[in-house]
């Protein structure tokens, strides 16, 4: 089995030339290519400081949308194909149950804490910029900053069944999980979200 991830395409080098490799080599491993994780959203991610120290997500994503999805169910369809479930044919694009703009994200963090977030979408240079001076290298600022521009032009916005597929059950909700976290640290919220 295989992790990669759904921004990462298959290719003849770098990171795309890992899923078909696994694929030609072991034709009945799964490839698992989960979209963006919820939990960017706490902790010390980012988008999660964004949200604490300023109330604002900073992205170059525009209006686009991603199925944000939340790393125990991807945990879970792993765990249900090493214990024999049929692999479905296909990719295996793992997705939460609603695609959200970071301009909606930012309103249900906004709801669920009590607190005011915003988006502001930027230019992949900006945000190239930005990555930059947290101290990336440019060139991978500048990989980063392009699957922004990929989300802005609609890669990400897809919802897949395949965690319904293969565990039985839906996938957890961004509000959901969101409430959880929040639940989780209710005497310091701030480590968890906003």
């Amino acid at each position: 089995m295989l992790l990669s991830a759904s921004a990462v395409t298959d290719a003849p080098s770098g990171l795309g030339a890992l899923p078909p490799l696994v694929r030609a080599r072991v034709p009945e491993a799964a490839v698992l290519r989960p979209s963006w994780f919820m939990q960017n959203f706490v902790g010390s991610h980012p988008v999660a400081v964004g949200i604490r120290e300023h109330g604002r997500i900073t992205t170059a994503t525009g209006r686009g949308r991603v199925a944000f999805i939340d790393p125990d169910d991807i945990a879970a369809v792993a765990g249900r194909l090493l214990l024999g479930a049929p692999i479905p044919d296909g990719e295996l694009v793992l997705t939460g149950p609603q695609a959200l703009s970071y301009d909606e994200a930012a309103a249900v963090v906004g709801e669920v804490t009590g607190t005011s977030v915003h988006h502001t979408s930027i230019t992949v240079e900006e945000l190239t910029a930005t990555i930059e001076a947290a101290g990336v290298p440019h060139d991978y600022a500048r990989v980063l900053a392009e699957m922004d521009e990929e989300i802005a032009g609609g890669s990400e916005e897809r919802i897949t069944t395949t965690v319904q597929d293969v565990t039985g059950r839906a996938p957890r909700s961004f509000r959901d999980f969101l409430i959880d976290a929040h639940r989780t640290h209710p005497d310091r919220p701030e480590r968890a979200v906003a």
